[in-house]
């Protein structure tokens, strides 16, 4: 064996030039970040199927974030790989709801009362993305407050234009009639569908080869919510397969309130400009 084929195995000299995979990637705090305070064996699954949700939120919320300073600079071409990546992100979420599926109802109840009144509800990640695709809800700041600095990172995403905002602030920079109401408003307040909205986008996918790279974002944002939806949807499916319709430890509604949410759409013009097409 030559010596390039020889593998590194002696790490006992600590510095830079001699980091272990360990080392690089933190490993003894996220391997000992899990504290399970029942006595229940299924609580371990609980725990790490939701770190590693935070995780890949983590990732999400540098990649929609990336892509909306993307957008608003007119590049898209780098914005359409980080939302792609995005979308694909969703999809291993969708996937992890699977294994969570696994949990009973009644190892479930071994472990709930231990949970208190945390609840995936008040993931501040989770808010900043719903934030950052234009699901403004002042009230959804309320669960930070008791953190200021949680606080002012879901402060900035409800109050920054959304991933939709940019990317009509675009369409408009390109010639489209966007309207001002949608150029320039309160960037906290729910989006509003519009008609002229609409038909700048029926403009796009009616002449695609005139609109290339505008009718490929229109696409990214379609696949981006169609993940979404799924994402949620499983959320739900998951959370009546293991706890029914009971509340949430979070005092929601639990079903009813994953069902409603259920309705929320992002990109409306997007998706109603297909029956007119």
């Amino acid at each position: 064996m030559s010596d390039t084929d020889t593998p590194k195995l002696d790490f006992a000299a600590r510095g830079e030039n001699n980091m272990s995979y360990g080392d690089y990637l933190d490993l003894d705090r996220i391997l000992n970040a899990q504290h399970p305070r029942s006595p229940d064996h299924n609580e371990m699954l609980f725990i790490v199927q939701h770190q590693t949700s935070e995780l890949w939120m983590k990732l999400m919320l540098h990649e929609l974030e990336a892509a909306i300073g993307a957008i608003a600079h007119d590049q898209l071409p780098p914005a359409f790989k980080m939302l792609a990546r995005v979308s694909r992100i969703m999809e291993q979420l969708v996937h992890a709801w699977d294994v969570l599926a696994t949990m009973t109802p009644p190892e479930y109840s071994a472990i709930r009362p231990y949970l208190a009144q945390s609840s995936g509800f008040q993931s501040y990640q989770y808010r900043c993305i719903e934030f950052a695709l234009g699901n403004k809800n002042a009230a959804m700041l309320k669960p930070h407050q008791h953190r200021p600095d949680l606080l002012a990172r879901v402060q900035k995403a409800f109050e920054a234009p959304s991933l939709y905002d940019e990317s009509l602030r675009l369409l408009h920079r390109r010639g489209l009639p966007i309207p001002d109401s949608h150029r320039e408003r309160d960037w906290t307040q729910p989006y509003a569908e519009s008609e002229a909205v609409e038909q700048a986008w029926l403009k796009i996918y009616r002449e695609p080869q005139a609109h290339w790279d505008l009718y490929q974002l229109g696409e990214e944002l379609t696949d981006l919510e169609d993940a979404f939806r799924l994402w949620r949807f499983r959320h739900m499916t998951t959370v009546e397969r293991v706890i029914g319709f009971k509340r949430g430890t979070g005092g929601t509604g639990g079903i009813s309130y994953l069902r409603r949410m259920l309705d929320t759409v992002l990109f409306p013009e997007i998706w109603h400009l297909r029956t007119d097409l």
